[in-house]
């Protein structure tokens, strides 16, 4: 597994429609993409964005960040959308999971 998390905070003022139907259409063209396994969004109280993806390898990842139609989204996030933003990727040197069985 390849986790990506991307760290966000949007400008004053941003289109939020834009943003919102970019946000979708990269959200379904991820989906499609070899090696995709999962992504979730999250949003702090203080308007922070927390965007977690899940992929099969780093390979997947790397073809995703530079897939031309997201390369294109993402000059529109620096330009028109974010006021910053911060992106971790690796894999996991740990990971922990707990399931509770069905009784």
């Amino acid at each position: 597994m390849y986790l990506v998390v991307f760290r966000n905070r949007k400008h004053a003022g941003i289109d939020a429609a834009a943003y919102a139907a970019d946000a979708q259409a990269m959200e379904d063209l991820a989906r499609r993409q070899p090696g995709f396994r999962s992504f979730k969004s999250y949003v702090a109280d203080d308007g922070e964005v927390i965007a977690l993806s899940e992929w099969d390898s780093e390979a997947a990842a790397r073809a995703w960040r530079t897939q031309a139609d997201h390369a294109q989204v993402q000059g529109r996030g620096r330009s028109d959308y974010y006021e910053s933003y911060t992106l971790f990727a690796g894999t996991p040197s740990r990971i922990h999971h707990f399931e509770r069985t069905k009784a």
